[in-house]
């Protein structure tokens, strides 16, 4: 008797998924609720677990293949040990037509890698035939690549004399697949681009009294919150007030009605490893903000970790995007559809302004509102960026509600 392992339900609006990273490989002995393979749609990873422990005994589905909900994709001998054989190593040593195919691929070349150990590959400039892989019929895994890297860099010398000759890198080229949420994301830029008419206007904003306060209260916040107070806090507060102010902008376009939102749901542009996705902070005018500052935190390391459900992606009717970590002073952001705008946040620079007749240097920030212009306009979207502008530069009235 064996146990099937299927692929899980898949969200309504994601039709197929691809098998990204196989953990065990046949004959591996499996705990109970440890996860075998993770399965990539093109919003998040899906994790699939044993149901119970056991010895894997086939793979149906090798890494890279696209599977839909409810396929088959391995089986599970229950109560079996590990090195015991299995209908599959007792069955007759003659392959089937199918499985020596596979076999030759395996064994007599890597093109059947997966997507994960090609990107591996490819980040650290290594040919697939310099590794010696270890999983079935030769395969290489990402374990693979890594001791292979950990084996050259120890192994490197530390110096290199200045007389030594360099060695000339020889001209090649990689190609490697997009990943399906890499795929998903220039589709929405096309999106966005080819059907909303997209504006964007700036603004600047002084952010010395955020600056200062933050500086008053930091370890009074930590000490109680058990979290830093960060700057994308005071943000998504003014952002969320600016939204109660200008209802348009918190609206969407569905067919030839508008949808206004009664409600706060605020995306955060993330870069993660796998790609840049937008996470949702949800009724964000009920949060305070050590709870905003939780929040983003948490939804931050599910993005780096690729434990993001799709719930968490789901909806969302503005969204905030911080190119100011990477040192960006100015952009235009692109419009996160079927939202109606999305606001750029820039690098923090110091620079001198007229204040009262005098120069000053004075922490400055870049502000960019892109807003489709069918449905806010440029009052709107003005009244909406000078009032983001206004409440971060005297953020006591985010408190005072004035």
């Amino acid at each position: 008797m064996t146990v099937e392992i299927l692929v899980p339900d898949l969200p309504e609006s994601v039709a197929d998924a691809t098998v990204a990273t196989w953990h065990k490989q046949p004959g591996d002995a499996v705990a109970r609720d440890e996860v075998l393979v993770e399965i990539e749609t093109d919003k998040v990873v899906l994790e699939v677990p044993a149901p119970e422990a056991g010895i894997l005994e086939s793979i149906l589905e090798l890494e890279g293949a696209t599977v839909l909900s409810k396929q088959l994709l391995a089986r599970i001998k229950p109560g079996a040990v590990a090195g015991e054989p299995t209908p599959d190593s007792t069955a007759s040593t003659e392959p089937s037509p199918d499985k020596r195919h596979k076999a030759v691929l395996s064994e007599e070349s890597n093109d059947a890698l997966s997507p994960a150990v090609r990107r591996l590959l490819a980040e650290h400039n290594v040919e697939p035939a310099q590794v010696k892989g270890s999983g079935v019929g030769g395969r290489i895994t990402r374990e693979d690549v890594d001791a292979y890297l950990a084996k050259n860099q120890a192994a490197a010398p530390t110096a290199q004399p200045v007389s030594a000759p360099l060695p000339v890198a020889a001209r090649s080229e990689k190609r490697v697949p997009m990943t399906r949420l890499r795929k998903r994301v220039a589709e929405r830029l096309l999106e966005a681009k080819n059907s909303t008419a997209m504006l964007t206007t700036f603004n600047e904003v002084n952010m010395k009294p955020i600056m200062e306060l933050r500086k008053q209260y930091q370890d009074l916040f930590e000490k109680k919150h058990g979290i830093r107070l960060g700057f994308m806090s005071f943000y998504v507060k003014a952002v969320t007030e600016a939204l109660k102010r200008y209802p348009e902008v918190n609206a969407s376009i569905d067919g030839q009605d508008i949808v206004y939102h009664n409600y706060f749901d605020i995306s955060m542009a993330v870069s993660t490893p796998r790609g840049l996705v937008t996470p949702v902070l949800k009724d964000c005018d009920m949060l305070s903000l050590a709870e905003i500052e939780k929040g983003i935190k948490e939804l931050a390391l599910k993005g780096r970790d690729g434990k993001l459900t799709v719930e968490e992606l789901t909806g969302g009717n503005f969204t905030i995007t911080n190119g100011g970590v990477f040192g960006s002073l100015m952009s235009t952001p692109i419009i996160n559809p079927p939202q109606a705008a999305i606001l750029g946040m820039h690098k923090i620079q110091d620079r001198p302004m007229a204040v009262d007749g005098k120069v000053e240097i004075l922490p400055m920030m870049y502000l960019a509102l892109s807003y489709d212009h069918r449905l806010i306009d440029g009052r709107e979207s003005v009244g909406f960026l000078v009032t983001i502008k206004e409440l971060l530069e005297d953020p006591a009235r985010l408190l005072l509600d004035v």
